[in-house]
């Protein structure tokens, strides 16, 4: 079984990434954050009014896969309004006091970020609604007959969710956000700009041709193309002149088993495994899983976001299904298929199994 934690193109935070905290390849202010246009404009302008104000910025919601930087804007906003932030995540929280705690802590106008917010448990998130409305949160002393609510007022704090499923946030909590913003992934340009600013941060000479590589090969994720830069440079320095060039990248690259369509190992197991013993599909989710010895919520939330995204992969009512694409990018011919058999393969999404 393939061990997910040491997946270098997984868009989750890695233990690895701290280094790169420490040598702070992350931005600081708006002006020098890359990418998510739509997102960074209409922040500038909330940000802007809450300080002309002297209030505190809405509730903000962040929404999309990891590695697209929520975490990082989050730390921007907090710089941008002069306050401090807090950092958690959803699965930490694990009881309604601990959640007290953090939010008596917090001064006005101060940022609370919470990490998988999708994550908390109802009764954390039921003591949270009263905190981002009325700024205030009660809270049961004793037990029986002789217990009594407490009623005690906060700052008025920002909280900052992050999510990657959006869906599985309740609408009471939702609803509560008056900002709520998608990422999106990153376009080759922008991720190209993204490895310039941090190769010049950690000191190593590259080129144009190089980073465009890097970029074709990162799955559109910041934090990957991050990633794949320290790992080119380790080889650069071991086995090359010291500075990335095209040779070095390639050569990284195709060691660690990443194609041109920054495709891995198990990616490409996936696609081969219902080419050449299921025909191409359809097969079912649970059926692959067996096959290939990993669970079925791994492979629906890890690998088969992105081969949905190439078009490689299709869910459909029957199961899944490989499209012409995967055949060709495989090296492999695809079989002939008749028009009403495509449409009948190719129908719309429907949840299988």
């Amino acid at each position: 079984m393939t061990n997910y934690d040491d997946r270098i193109m997984t868009g989750e935070h890695l233990d690895e990434d701290e280094a790169f905290a420490e040598l702070s390849l992350r931005p600081k202010k708006l002006s020098e954050y890359i990418g998510q246009k739509n997102v960074t404009d209409n922040l500038k302008v909330f940000i802007d009014a809450a300080r002309l104000r002297n209030e505190p910025l809405d509730h903000v919601l962040f929404y999309g896969p990891p590695g697209l930087g929520k975490t990082t804007l989050a730390g921007i906003i907090a710089n941008e309004l002069g306050v401090e932030l807090r950092i958690t995540s959803g699965p930490a929280i694990e009881r309604a006091g601990d959640l007290a705690a953090l939010l008596t802590n917090l001064g006005d106008r101060d940022v609370l970020f919470i990490d998988e917010i999708h994550r908390l448990n109802r009764s954390v998130e039921e003591v949270l609604y009263s905190a981002m409305e009325d700024y205030a949160i009660d809270i049961i002393i004793g037990k029986g007959p002789s217990a009594r609510s407490i009623r005690i007022d906060l700052g008025k704090f920002t909280l900052i969710g992050a999510t990657t499923r959006a869906g599985s946030l309740s609408a009471p909590l939702r609803d509560r956000f008056g900002v709520i913003s998608k990422f999106e992934m990153y376009r080759p340009s922008e991720l190209m700009s993204i490895i310039a600013r941090s190769a010049e941060l950690l000191r190593v000479e590259t080129d144009e041709e190089s980073m465009s590589e890097l970029a074709l090969r990162s799955r559109g994720t910041p934090r990957v193309a991050n990633r794949l830069l320290k790992r080119v440079r380790d080889f650069c320095q071991v086995k090359g002149s010291g500075r990335i060039d095209m040779e070095i990248t390639r050569y990284t690259l195709n060691s660690l088993g990443i194609d041109e369509k920054g495709l891995e190992g198990l990616d490409r197991d996936i696609l081969r495994l219902i080419i050449e013993r299921f025909g191409g599909g359809p097969v079912g989710i649970d059926t692959i899983a067996a096959a290939i010895g990993e669970e079925r919520v791994t492979i629906e939330d890890v690998y088969e976001p992105y081969l949905m995204q190439m078009g490689y992969l299709h869910r459909t009512q029957k199961g899944r299904v490989v499209s012409r694409d995967a055949y060709t990018h495989l090296g492999l011919k695809a079989p002939d298929m008749s028009a009403d058999a495509q449409i009948s393969i190719f129908e719309e999404d429907f949840p299988d199994e």
